[in-house]
């Protein structure tokens, strides 16, 4: 089952000299996902992650406030990937009775695209919202660290914690 954790986040990027198949060193930036209160929070929280994963030094390169405010996590071991996906929440406009569409946008766990698409059918199809799902794209996203959750724990959606 997904798991929904509803938050403030940021994308951030990290440059490294990594080890690459061939035994030579290489210089990459990749992108992680975290939550945090505020651009400063999230430099630390990146940089505390990071550095129990990568030896040697490391930069910080970009920090920028995520568009979603909502990810789906994924059970399953084989969800390696993420995925962007923009939904549009359809409402009924009282006044004028014209359909109105509002995009929302999520961070989907999934191992392919057909994957997150289930999922977010599956998260989406317990909640009253008319939706359609308006794209679902791979992202260059390596992984999401939550506030005071081992990676390896997943969290309850927000209307789910009660």
């Amino acid at each position: 089952m997904m798991k929904a954790k509803m938050s403030k986040w940021f994308e951030t990027k990290v440059e490294f000299e990594k080890i690459i198949d061939d035994g030579s060193q290489k210089k990459v930036k990749e992108a992680y996902t975290v939550d945090a209160l505020s651009f400063t929070e999230a430099e630390e929280r990146i940089t505390e992650e990071i550095s129990s994963y990568i030896s040697g030094e490391f930069t910080v390169r970009n920090i920028a406030e995520a568009s979603y405010k909502e990810i789906f996590f994924s059970d399953l071991p084989s969800a390696d990937k993420w995925y962007k996906a923009k939904l549009q929440f359809i409402t009924l406009d009282e006044k004028t009775e014209k359909e109105k569409r509002s995009n929302v946008y999520y961070l989907v766990q999934a191992a392919n695209f057909m994957q997150a698409v289930k999922n977010i059918e599956e998260v989406m199809g317990t909640t009253m919202i008319d939706y359609v799902i308006a794209s679902v794209a791979e992202t260059a996203i390596m992984d999401v660290f939550v506030h005071g959750v081992k990676n390896e724990e997943t969290v309850k959606p927000e209307y789910e914690q009660q």
